[in-house]
């Protein structure tokens, strides 16, 4: 057994175009002991066009807590591990956390490789403010989370980024033009570094009709990047969110939530949502 521990390398894989895949992490994944992967079958296919016959282990969401002890261990035996996703940047809506975390806490040393990832790849040919950003993975599932979920990034002024299922972008682009307001900035970008790459910026409505309308548009990887809240929007919500305080504490939770929605022309119902939570800050119980 070496005295001396492994490296852990977090290695960026292409998102499409296998020219990205830089001269370094080719020979860093030909040169490691083992290559921890996320579906071994397809990123055998990236190995074998690069002829790097190193061999791999799978580690996925389901797995990698037990898992990690595992390589851990092999690292601590000073052994070199290479942890790749199946593209982008490890870790970045990807499996890796706790492995990653678990060898910091060993003392082990962590090297990133960079390369690309889908985020930022969009980001920079978005047209969208870059200097102040929010990255923001999978929305929920279910139309009801999804709708709250996006309320509470309602009047974020930074630039949002989010992965989005191909199975849910026409609901996801609805329920964000319902919740951030038609004419927000947005831009979708699909199938990046692939043959079919579309990045297309419009406001929410009329990506929503686009995307509707062209079924190819709902095919691929997808990434969906809103304008962050303009600044008087910001302002008005807090008045909004004054003027419902004050409110609380004089009548019941909808009474409040309705006239705070008269006074300020705010959403009732993101108001009365608002409301809930206070009380629930505030007291036990509420007046709902």
């Amino acid at each position: 057994m070496s005295n001396k521990l492994g490296i852990l390398y977090v290695v960026a894989t292409p998102i499409g175009n296998l020219e990205d895949l830089s001269p370094r992490a080719v020979r860093i994944l030909g040169e490691v002991d083992l290559i921890a992967a996320e579906d071994t079958r397809h990123s055998g296919r990236l190995l074998q066009h690069f002829a790097i016959t190193t061999r791999m282990t799978a580690l996925h969401e389901h797995n990698e807590r037990a898992k990690a002890a595992t390589l851990i261990q092999d690292l601590c035996d000073g052994r070199s591990l290479a942890l790749i996703s199946d593209a982008g940047t490890p870790l970045v809506s990807d499996p890796g956390f706790n492995l990653v975390r678990a060898a910091q806490g060993a003392g082990i040393t962590v090297v990133p490789v960079p390369g690309a990832c889908a985020a930022i790849v969009a980001l920079s040919a978005s047209g969208l403010p870059t200097d102040r950003f929010i990255f923001e993975g999978f929305p929920p599932v279910k139309h009801a989370a999804r709708v709250s979920y996006f309320e509470g990034l309602r009047p974020e002024t930074r630039t949002l980024i989010f992965y989005e299922s191909s199975h849910r972008i026409v609901e996801s682009l609805a329920d964000m033009a319902a919740v951030f307001g038609p004419e927000r900035p947005a831009v979708v970008a699909r199938e990046l570094t692939k043959q079919f790459e579309t990045i297309r910026a419009a406001s929410l409505a009329d990506l929503n009709i686009w995307v509707q309308a062209d079924p190819d548009q709902q095919r691929g990887e997808m990434v969906v990047l809103l304008a962050g809240a303009p600044l008087e929007e910001q302002a008005r919500d807090v008045e909004a969110e004054r003027v419902l305080r004050l409110l609380l504490a004089e009548l019941p939770v909808r009474q409040a939530a309705s006239l705070a929605a008269q006074i300020t022309g705010q959403k009732k119902n993101q108001l009365y949502e608002r409301a809930l939570e206070l009380m629930r800050e505030t007291t036990p119980g509420s007046k709902a």
